[in-house]
């Protein structure tokens, strides 16, 4: 009955959800995005309580408890609808929606031009919905603002790098004639949210109960806010003594100021050094034996999508669909936007330079994002919730983790990469302290960039995109450090039970999904 019920649970999630649907590799979800009106939210909204009084009287479990914990989130968030607040929510689905499967390529061209065309077809109903739904009340224009910057790239999305994913002249042809209707609707979409911005009124602060809630229904850590914030000061402390030791100086800024004067020359260069280190991460885990490599992996090091150019100044990573038999990824460089002025493209360089290049491709690649989620696809059918719901807290907790990881092998081989390490992880503390400071009330956004130029490496342009970030997108930047911190703890209580060695660790953990850690420490530690 249990499995039966969670099957069914599945298949109500993806007939709501089909643009995840067919994120995670559902074919039969590849042709739409799916309904975006208010009266589609509110009924799935209604639907969401009453499977979560059906998976509550069942029998307690793994997958009944992951469930659970998506089911609460969503629940607990209805008091902060983003749907109402972000426009985020539809642009994202959008843009990743028609681009990820040329990349993933799980069917013949001539089929996924087909299901981009049917989807072109529904972005100006998508885009429509969206003005229709977003409340100038509850809209902040912060937000609001961050995501103006995505939709102002969408005609050229479009109309240029979407076609430029086919290699025939005719089905090129195909998809630009349908693209135009969807580059108008974007046109528009923007002018849309130039005057919602001037009109919103919405805060983006959360508060701390629904903040704490999150953290404790939907992630299933055994606490709330004010006790997130203070271990990400206790671990600031921790980590800023250690760089003052590599340092030699109270000053550890003005020495990362200086290591970051030594960075690759353009852009381009800065895509092919994060390929070498890639490659370089890879080879460890092979002569250290630290993780099992799947069959057929392959991670390919290409510049971000320009429409992720205008939110994303760090570097990024999309996986293979965990439902399918593919194992390749995508490590983003975060390239500046086209038409960046010289200052830009030197903060961004800055931002990524050599000794920062080490520890960033390990979190984005081995055996951070690319290694778990290729050895996530590797594993068998059983639990399918798990290869679906995924949280940053495990995924993100994972990628941080194994940038320690490999400092263990001696993998960061001079000072100056070991310093990049430590900073990077106290770039995470901080993320810690600043998240929960906004979103309970005790930082403005100019008081959170300022913090984080003087306390990070960040420079001034990175710290104000960082900051947008943490105010739209509550609660994910602490899970770095908390999660890599849980993990930790986790394969200490592993090994003291003498269940199996550091290999047979990551390899049952991350195989296990990104699985709220409260539900990962019962699978590490011998629940199925």
């Amino acid at each position: 009955m249990t499995t039966d019920t969670l099957a069914s649970f599945l298949s109500w999630y993806f007939e709501h959800h089909p643009a995840h649907a067919a994120q995670v590799g559902s074919l039969e979800h590849s042709s739409t995005f799916g309904d975006f009106s208010a009266t589609a939210f509110e009924r799935r909204a209604g639907e969401s309580g009453q499977w979560r009084a059906r998976l509550e009287a069942l029998p307690r479990s793994v997958d009944r408890d992951l469930a659970l914990s998506v089911l609460c989130g969503s629940l607990a968030l209805q008091a902060w609808p983003a749907w109402r607040r972000d426009p985020s929510e539809y642009s994202g689905v959008v843009f990743f929606g028609l681009l990820a499967p040329f990349l993933h390529r799980l069917l013949p061209e001539t089929g996924l031009v087909d299901a981009a065309v049917a989807k072109l077809r529904e972005v100006p109903s998508v885009l429509a919905a969206a003005e229709a739904n977003l409340d100038p009340s509850l809209a902040s224009p912060l937000v609001v603002r961050r995501a103006l910057g995505r939709v102002r790239t969408g005609r050229a999305f479009v109309l240029d790098s979407l076609p430029g994913q086919v290699s025939s002249v005719e089905q090129r042809a195909r998809l630009v004639e349908a693209a135009v209707p969807a580059a108008e609707a974007f046109d528009r979409h923007a002018a849309f949210l130039d005057d919602l911005a001037l009109r919103a009124t919405g805060d983006w602060r959360m508060g701390e109960q629904l903040y704490s809630t999150l953290l404790q229904d939907r992630e299933l850590l055994g606490y709330g806010a004010p006790e997130l914030h203070r271990r990400g000061q206790d671990a600031y402390a921790e980590l800023e003594a250690e760089l003052i030791g590599l340092a030699g100086s109270s000053d550890w800024r003005a020495a990362m100021s200086s290591l970051q004067d030594d960075h690759p020359p353009t852009l381009a260069a800065m895509r092919a050094e994060y390929e070498a280190e890639t490659a370089r991460a890879r080879a460890a885990l092979v002569e250290h034996s630290l993780v099992t490599l799947p069959e057929g992996e392959k991670c390919h090091v290409v510049p971000s999508p320009p429409f992720e150019r205008a939110m994303m100044s760090v570097a990024s990573y999309l996986g293979p669909p965990p439902l399918t038999s593919r194992r390749t990824g995508y490590l983003f460089v975060p390239f500046t936007l086209d038409g960046a002025t010289d200052e830009q493209i030197s903060h961004r360089l800055r931002t990524n330079a050599r000794a920062q290049l080490p520890t960033i491709a390990v979190h984005e690649a081995y055996p951070g994002h690319h290694w778990h989620a290729a050895w996530l696809a590797a594993q068998g059918p059983a639990h399918p919730l798990r290869k679906v719901f995924r949280t940053s807290y495990f995924s993100e907790g994972w990628a941080l983790y194994a940038e320690k990881l490999l400092r263990s092998v001696g993998h960061y081989t001079t000072t100056a990469a070991l310093m990049g390490h430590v900073e990077a992880r106290l770039f995470r503390a901080a993320r810690m302290i600043v998240d929960t400071s906004l979103h309970c009330g005790d930082m403005t956004p100019a008081e959170a960039e300022a913090f984080m130029v003087a306390r990070t490496a960040l420079t001034p342009g990175t710290a104000a995109g960082e900051v947008q970030r943490y105010c739209a997108w509550p609660t994910q930047a602490p899970s770095y450090l908390t999660g890599a911190l849980e993990i930790e703890q986790i394969r200490d209580e592993y090994l003291a039970a003498g269940l199996g060695t550091v290999r047979d660790f990551h390899d049952r953990i991350a195989g296990s999904g990104a699985l709220p850690l409260g539900l990962a420490r019962r699978v590490a530690l011998g629940e199925d």
